[in-house]
């Protein structure tokens, strides 16, 4: 028959101990997190004789696929029209647990005088019925790893095609990256 194989204790403790080590490294790899428009709702028009300021909520799905939970702060995001700055919506200091995902209900404030600077296009893209908006957001916070805060950063750029008319959003591609400081 063959050899008797000796049981070694250490060998099996050692070979179980990498294989969790291994485990906890791929999955403990930091991923960008993903952000979708999920819809446009106009809640108010102020009136800026001659021109009208919108206000709108933003509903915004996003995903945290790390094993970590984060804490963030608030901040501006930034949306162009035709490469200019038309308005911004504000995010709120806040958290989100690990492998979650949550809506965010974003004000946002959209300029009229932006907006007639490009006057021209937007009554084009009405009668299109796409109007194509762009946006920026940088977004900061730390992710607590059992007793280590680590400190990081994700960008996002968000390209997001709406019908001007009924606010329907349309297309939309978003992409998100993460740095994260170790320090």
């Amino acid at each position: 028959m063959g050899k008797k194989v000796k049981w070694s204790w250490t060998s099996a403790l050692v070979g179980a101990a990498s294989a969790t080590a291994a485990a906890a490294i791929i999955m403990g790899k930091p991923r960008d997190p993903t952000f979708h428009l999920i819809s446009i709702s106009l809640t108010s028009l102020k009136l800026k004789l001659p021109l009208l300021d919108a206000d709108f909520i933003l509903t915004v799905h996003v995903t945290n696929p790390n094993i970590a939970p984060i804490h963030y702060a608030s901040t501006e995001m930034s949306i162009l029209y035709a490469g200019s700055h038309l308005g911004s919506a504000r995010i709120d200091a806040g958290s989100q647990a690990a492998r979650s995902c949550r809506l965010l209900h974003l004000p946002a404030r959209l300029s009229g005088l932006e907006l007639a600077h490009h006057a021209a296009r937007f009554i084009a893209d009405v009668g299109k019925r796409e109007m194509v908006l762009d946006a920026a957001v940088d977004i900061e916070g730390d992710a607590k790893i059992i007793w280590w805060n680590h400190k990081f950063r994700v960008h996002v750029d968000s390209h997001v095609v709406v019908d001007p008319v009924f606010l329907d959003v349309i297309d939309q591609e978003n992409k998100s990256e993460m740095e994260l400081f170790l320090s």
